[in-house]
């Protein structure tokens, strides 16, 4: 069996391999070498309405440093903690802060604060209208993921499977819950989803839990994927997706797992697909769209569930989470391309290379338009135009 030893930096989400990596062949050998750029005659183009950059961006550090949007602005910060907020409108900054400490998570808030993680665990909580520190919290390890909030109750989820919830106009401690996660996982993870009575949580074990929002009681749990074969990477499972909320359901994805519709109240499956994603599929014009972790993106059939197209052309170039615009569907990669694919059969319709460090965090709704962050701190608005 041949075995592959790419650069890490072009698989990111692979970076918690790497002793396995190292160690030679695995079993199953499945990476594969990316699809080339796919040729692309434009016929949706992506027209710029303003641009900047925030600071040096994610700094070659495998982070997800998602921007948070609210009442038109919006709040992006930097690997190395510079925070910034933003007219929405027009791309001009409203205030600037320097964090002095190196950031691991993209930043979220709620009606009166914003939500921090720094490189030595402490969570943080700064004001909105400034950036002014208003408290910070010792967390017991690293976190990667935004710390997410309900106006009450913020929530941040460690690397080794904890999640903690603190009082969010104080920063006291609530309550913890300890999780189970196997020794080998992937370097990605889902920031929790919190809610006024459930908090859902995603671990490295397949599972995904409810807890309650005011005690971290466990409710229930679903399993998405569950671990097959005989060598670690073959068992290899994680759900690093944030649930999509739909009507009193999750939609919900996992590595090596499934693709399923779980009931909210106590975690009953409504049904489910055979599908291996890391990213929080999304739904548009009766469909469900997933971009699958080899790279594929698949369309199925919100009512019968079957496949309605497969766009291969895309495949191991690490697409990014889907987002439906109009009648298009936009994924980025990690060479920094946006690929415009037509809702209705896969087809690619569009292309622009945007940022030549690539593309990591979800392409984000604006404006009608879409909100693209490039890991060289590259922050852009865009709007989609038909060429006639």
């Amino acid at each position: 069996m041949r075995c592959h030893r790419w650069p890490l930096s072009r698989y990111p989400f692979l970076a918690g391999l790497l002793v396995w990596l190292l160690a030679g062949c695995s079993a199953t050998d499945t990476f594969e070498q990316p699809a080339p750029v796919p040729e692309v005659v434009s016929t949706v183009l992506l027209k710029k309405v303003w641009a900047t950059s925030v600071a040096d961006g994610h700094d070659d550090r495998l982070l997800q440093l998602a921007p948070w949007v609210a009442d038109d602005t919006i709040y992006a910060v930097s690997s190395r903690g510079v925070l910034f907020a933003l007219n929405a409108a027009d791309g001009t900054r409203k205030w600037r802060e320097q964090l002095e400490t190196r950031i691991l998570s993209g930043v979220s808030g709620d009606q009166a604060r914003l939500y921090l993680v720094s490189e030595n665990a402490r969570l943080m909580a700064l004001s909105r209208d400034a950036g002014e520190r208003l408290w910070e919290a010792a967390l017991p390890n690293e976190s990667i993921v935004a710390p997410q909030s309900n106006g009450s109750i913020v929530v941040a989820q460690t690397i080794d499977g904890k999640v903690l919830g603190f009082d969010a106009q104080t920063g006291e401690k609530r309550w913890q819950y300890d999780g189970v996660v196997p020794v080998l996982t992937l370097r990605a993870a889902a920031p929790p989803l919190v809610g006024r009575e459930l908090t859902l949580a995603s671990f490295a074990n397949g599972r995904l839990l409810a807890l309650s929002t005011e005690t971290g009681q466990p409710l229930w749990q679903y399993r998405i994927g569950e671990p097959k074969g005989r060598t670690e990477l073959e068992r290899l499972v994680d759900v690093t997706s944030q649930p999509l909320i739909l009507e009193g359901a999750a939609l919900v994805t996992g590595y090596q797992g499934k693709l399923a519709l779980v009931d909210l109240r106590g975690g009953r499956e409504i049904w489910s697909r055979p599908s291996s994603s890391l990213h929080t599929p999304m739904i548009g014009q009766g469909h469900i769209f997933v971009s699958e972790a080899n790279g594929d993106i698949v369309a199925y059939d919100g009512r019968s569930r079957e496949k309605v197209w497969t766009q291969d052309k895309l495949a191991w170039r690490q697409t990014t989470q889907p987002l439906v615009v109009d009648d298009h569907l936009l994924v980025g990669d990690f060479e920094g391309f946006v690929h415009v694919l037509s809702l209705t059969d896969g087809s690619l319709q569009g292309q622009l290379k945007y940022d030549s460090d690539g593309l990591r965090v979800p392409m984000q709704p604006l404006h009608d338009g879409v909100l693209v962050y490039g890991n060289s701190g590259k922050l852009t608005l865009f709007k989609l135009e038909t060429r006639s």
